[in-house]
């Protein structure tokens, strides 16, 4: 094809096919997107706009409903449990993760073994959310004997206050002892010179102290007062004297004795393992008392699992999963950092603390940011840990939107409601987005 000039004919170039930057045909794009955008579509599009259409629909889905179901988001009273918990669960869970994260990554840096603490504490997250809820039940049992965190709980506290060893232990009948203040007391004064006779029952031969002899008749010794506490009760049918020492009776062992006048401890001491006691002239005249120290209940550590802690151990359970995750980001961020500027710092005269919060922190707000968001994306979502961790009864108390959603829509048959609820986690979650794809544009643009 030409053209006329004034100089003549020229040649008109073909018209080109555009392409992309990178040189491909647009249709071969097109063509090559295409299975991307129908998953997208079929996956994520669909869902969305259907829940969004069901939302408004009755119970049934064969009416309009208004917006009755996201009235019910504020006015039944587990969604609003549930949002309060929601409202916990992104305020700590992030905020904690992400501060554990920051000390292990800066910690780690200083350290030989660095590697193996980061593969450590990164390895949870290699184990479901399944496991890990299993994991954590058994961590949080309430048997000491079961559970790692009361096994720690009552081993720090035993080691301050001691439980006794004779909680169940009580006068028998026809006993010298009354109750008082949790204790017992002997209904009469003793004296000088005179054997004081202490009988008890209700503790089981295995739960008795180790050092339990077989207890005998406290010989009276002048100027002193003796006596005897032990096990008034023999196995077996017509075997055995009532308050008196018989022979396969035990001592109660480590028992505390206090001698008590005019309401003041004037002389106290401790069973033998043949239970057996001695007290000073002092008692004389004195009742004696067996404080409610020798019958405290053993201390049985904290329900960790019960309505008023279940959301914060459920948060540590998985506070301990993703701090591995927020520390290998800002390591990696970490790494990053120019080392010129943290060492101006400290030859400028500031401390280890002042370069940790003037320097390395500023210097990796962009990285906590996404780590941040990141986990305040993933809270809003979480579903595993709360529906595996807290047992029935405190279920409720741990209760979150995501568990709520699948509680309305699968066990109470209410799939206006859960549609709903998965609308309000979607408004909830785009402006964390929204935010992440800014903080992403102008991080490109610099």
């Amino acid at each position: 094809m030409t053209s006329a000039t004034a100089g003549g004919t020229s040649p008109v170039p073909p018209a080109r096919t555009r392409k992309s930057v990178t040189g491909t045909r647009r249709t071969v794009a097109v063509l090559f997107l295409l299975p991307c955008l129908v998953l997208l579509g079929a996956l994520v599009v669909y869902p969305i706009g259907y829940s969004l259409i069901r939302s408004f629909l009755n119970q049934s889905g064969d009416g309009f409903a208004g917006v009755d179901n996201y009235k019910a988001l504020f006015t039944d009273d587990g969604i609003r449990t549930a949002l309060k918990n929601n409202v916990i669960w992104v305020v700590f869970a992030p905020t904690v993760a992400t501060a554990l994260g920051l000390v292990f990554a800066v910690l780690t840096e200083r350290v030989r073994w660095g590697t193996a603490f980061k593969l450590v504490v990164f390895m949870p997250m290699a184990i479901s959310m399944l496991a890990a809820g299993i994991i954590f039940r058994l961590v949080y049992d309430q048997d000491p004997n079961k559970g790692v965190a009361n096994a720690v709980w009552v081993g720090v506290h035993d080691t301050f206050a001691e439980s006794s060893a004779f909680p169940n232990a009580h006068p028998g009948r026809q006993s010298p002892l009354r109750p008082e203040k949790g204790g017992f007391l002997t209904q009469q004064a003793v004296h000088a010179g005179q054997s004081v006779t202490l009988p008890l029952v209700g503790v089981a031969p295995d739960k008795m102290p180790s050092g339990a002899k077989n207890a005998v008749q406290a010989p009276s010794e002048p100027g002193k007062v003796t006596g005897t506490a032990w096990q008034d009760f023999t196995r077996g049918k017509g075997v055995g004297r009532l308050g008196q020492v018989d022979p396969g009776e035990l001592g109660y062992a480590g028992m505390k004795i206090e001698a008590v006048k005019d309401g003041k401890v004037v002389d106290s001491a401790k069973v033998r393992g043949d239970g057996t006691f001695t007290l000073s002239d002092n008692a004389d005249g004195a009742q004696l008392r067996l404080p409610a120290s020798n019958f405290r209940e053993p201390y049985n550590g904290v329900d960790w699992l019960g309505p008023s802690l279940v959301t914060p151990a459920v948060i540590g359970a998985y506070v301990w999963m993703w701090a591995g995750f927020a520390m290998v980001l800002i390591a990696a961020g970490l790494a990053g950092v120019p080392r010129e500027l943290l060492e101006a710092a400290r030859v400028d005269g500031a401390n280890e603390w002042q370069v940790f919060r003037r320097v390395t922190v500023p210097l990796l707000a962009p990285v906590l940011a996404v780590v941040l968001v990141t986990l305040m994306i993933n809270v809003l979502k979480v579903f595993d840990l709360v529906f595996i961790i807290p047992p029935g009864s405190s279920q409720d108390d741990a209760n979150v939107l995501a568990l709520e959603l699948y509680r309305k829509g699968f066990s109470e048959d209410q799939p206006g409601i859960a549609s709903a609820i998965a609308v309000f986690l979607l408004l909830l979650v785009i402006p964390v987005v929204w935010f992440n794809v800014r903080r992403l544009r102008r991080e490109v643009r610099r």
